[in-house]
């Protein structure tokens, strides 16, 4: 997966977020509940994770990712990116100040040890 390289730089913290809708607008963040902050090494191993997930082929679900991550800087005061995975059609939406348009639709292999060990982090997350 592609993240510009200077979002992936400037991220202080990550939220995790558990999403329970999409969007009603573009560029809108996911909603869901925030079930998890990773900051520090925490936050740069799981950039570190989701850059090396392997690219992949899409899939038909119509989109219903399950979880995402919202990237800031270290002031917080707005989102680097947000990225929202779904696992069953293998399809990542990235969307933010830092992304540019060839990179808000990817796909990815989530069938490999990389996404299964995202997919475990996102689920350690969860209280």
């Amino acid at each position: 997966m592609q993240i510009p390289v200077e979002a992936v730089t400037a991220t202080a913290l990550i939220e995790v977020v558990r999403i329970s809708g999409l969007p009603t607008e573009p560029g809108e963040p996911y909603p869901g509940r925030v079930v998890g902050h990773w900051a520090g090494n925490e936050a740069a191993d799981a950039l570190a994770l989701i850059g090396e997930l392997p690219g992949g082929e899409q899939h038909r679900c119509g989109f219903s990712p399950g979880w995402g991550v919202r990237a800031y800087e270290n002031s917080l005061d707005h989102v680097l990116f947000e990225a929202a995975f779904c696992f069953r059609c293998h399809e990542i939406r990235l969307h933010g100040a830092a992304v540019p348009p060839p990179l808000t639709t990817q796909y990815f292999d989530a069938e490999t040890s990389r996404a299964q060990a995202l997919l475990t982090l996102f689920r350690a997350a969860t209280p």
